[in-house]
């Protein structure tokens, strides 16, 4: 999986869950963000709108 902000490939830990979160838009659709980003960002309305650039 890659990151939808800055298209870095997200770690996957042994049991399959990634390193970073799941943001569901005003549509219902799940975006992939990377721990960094999240970091960067740190509202749900700060990461859509990196998404949506």
């Amino acid at each position: 999986m890659k990151c939808e902000i800055c298209g870095r490939r997200i770690e996957v830990s042994l049991l399959n869950k990634i390193r970073g979160t799941f943001i569901k838009d005003s549509k219902g659709k799940l975006h992939v963000v990377c721990n960094e980003c999240q970091s960067k960002f740190k509202t749900k309305k700060e990461l859509l709108e990196q998404i949506n650039r």
